[in-house]
C-alpha cells in the first residue's frame, strides 16, 4: 500500500462457505460499467464514505431489467495444501463475498460490514509480489497452514509473474492496488487516469496469473476518493480498508512489526490486518507473529469472492502493446542450474 516514492512508476455480503462461482459483466473502458443483475435480498449496499470526504455518492440500482452478467470462463483456484502441522494457526473459518455493487470492510473507513467475530483476523499482504520477500511470507503461512489477502501492484506482477502464480497457487486469494500504486486522491490525475490506474492493475495481474483475479481491491495509502468509491460499486468490486495498519513500511526491525500488531489486535479483539509482502521485515516478522496470534486465541479468516472481477479487455490489449512483459522460465532449479564439480 505505502511504498517508497521511487516505486510509484514502478459495498450486501454472502457469508457463505467457500465455493467458486463466477459471474460479472465487463464496463467499455473509460466508461462506467451498468449496474449487475440482482435480486433486492442480493443489491448490496453503497460503502460508507471515506474518511475525510463528503458521504459517497451511491451507484445506480440494479433492476430485474438489466440483462444477466456471462460468467467467465477459467478453472478454479488451486486448494491449500492439506495441512501437516497438528499445532499450527490453520483457518479458521472461510467466508464467500458477494461483490455486488462494491462492498467496503475495514473498520478505519467502512463501518457497516461487521462480520469477524471476536479473536478473529484476516492477513493481508500489500505490494508485491516482490522477490525474496513474497516467497519468504509465503513459506510462513503454508508452515502455519493459514492463508491472506494478497493486493499486488499492477507493475510488480508484470516484473515477476512467477512469483504472483505461487501465491494463487497456494490457494491464497489475488486482488489488485493499481497499476503503479498512484495516490488516486492525486487532484493532478483526471477521473479516466484513476480509472486506467485500477484497471490496468487488474488487466496486470490477470497477465501474471493466466486468470482473472478477484474483485477484491485496496486503494494505495488507503485514499479513497468518492468518484472512483462509486466507480469501483459499479464494476462490482468490493474496497479494502483496514481495521489495524501494521506500519511495517516504517519499522527497522521485525520485533517493531510483531509488537505494533499485537498490541492494535490485542485493544481491538479482532480485525483486517494490513501488512506488506514487499517488506522484508515483515517477512522476517511473519513466522513469528502467527506464533503469537495463535498463542492469543486468534483465528485467520478467509475470505473468497463470489465471482472473479472481469477485466476490461482494451486493458488487455493495451498492456500487451505497451509493456515489455518479461518471459520467465517455469523449469525447476536443478534443471536449470546443475553443479559440475565441487
Amino acid at each position: 500500500m505505502r511504498i517508497a516514492a521511487s516505486l510509484v512508476f514502478a459495498g450486501t455480503v454472502s457469508l457463505l462457505a467457500s465455493t467458486a462461482a463466477w459471474p460479472q459483466s465487463p464496463a467499455a473502458k473509460g466508461a462506467t460499467a451498468p449496474p449487475p443483475t440482482a435480486t433486492p435480498q442480493a443489491a448490496a449496499p453503497a460503502p460508507a464514505a471515506a474518511k475525510g470526504t463528503a458521504a459517497t455518492p451511491q451507484a445506480a440500482p440494479a433492476t430485474a431489467a438489466t440483462a444477466a452478467p456471462v460468467p467467465p470462463q477459467q478453472p478454479p483456484q488451486p486448494a491449500r495444501a492439506a495441512c501437516n502441522n497438528p499445532s499450527a494457526l490453520g483457518v479458521g473459518r472461510t467466508v464467500e463475498i458477494d461483490t455486488t455493487g462494491g462492498p467496503g470492510f475495514g473498520f478505519e473507513h467502512f463501518k457497516q460490514l461487521d462480520f469477524l467475530r471476536d479473536h478473529e483476523v484476516v492477513l493481508t499482504f500489500d505490494d508485491g509480489p516482490w522477490p525474496n520477500n513474497t516467497p519468504a511470507v509465503l513459506k510462513a503461512l503454508a508452515d502455519e497452514c493459514t492463508t491472506g489477502i494478497f493486493f499486488p501492484i499492477g507493475k510488480h506482477a508484470t516484473y515477476h509473474p512467477e512469483i504472483l502464480k505461487q501465491v494463487y497457487a497456494a490457494g491464497h486469494t489475488v486482488g489488485a492496488h493499481t497499476w503503479s500504486h498512484a495516490n488516486l486522491n492525486n487532484k493532478k490525475l483526471t477521473e479516466e487516469q484513476r480509472k486506467d490506474e485500477i484497471e490496468r492493475g487488474y488487466a496486470a495481474v490477470k497477465w501474471a496469473l493466466g486468470v482473472s483475479p478477484s474483485p477484491f481491491f485496496r486503494f494505495p495509502a488507503l485514499q479513497h476518493p468518492p468518484e472512483m468509491v462509486t466507480y469501483l460499486g459499479t464494476r462490482n468490486i468490493a474496497i479494502f480498508s483496514c481495521d489495524l495498519d501494521s506500519f511495517d513500511f516504517k519499522s527497522s526491525k521485525p520485533q517493531a512489526v510483531i509488537d505494533t500488531v499485537m498490541k492494535k489486535v490485542n485493544k481491538l479483539g479482532k480485525g483486517i490486518i494490513l501488512m506488506h509482502d514487499f517488506q522484508k521485515h515483515t517477512a522476517e516478522a511473519l513466522p513469528e507473529l502467527l506464533k503469537q496470534l495463535k498463542a492469543g486465541g486468534y483465528k485467520v479468516v478467509a475470505m473468497r469472492a463470489k465471482f472473479p472481477v472481469t477485466v476490461i479487455p482494451q486493458y488487455e490489449e493495451e498492456l500487451a502493446k505497451d509493456v515489455k512483459l518479461p518471459t520467465v522460465s517455469s523449469r525447476p532449479v536443478n534443471s536449470v542450474v546443475t553443479t559440475v564439480s565441487e
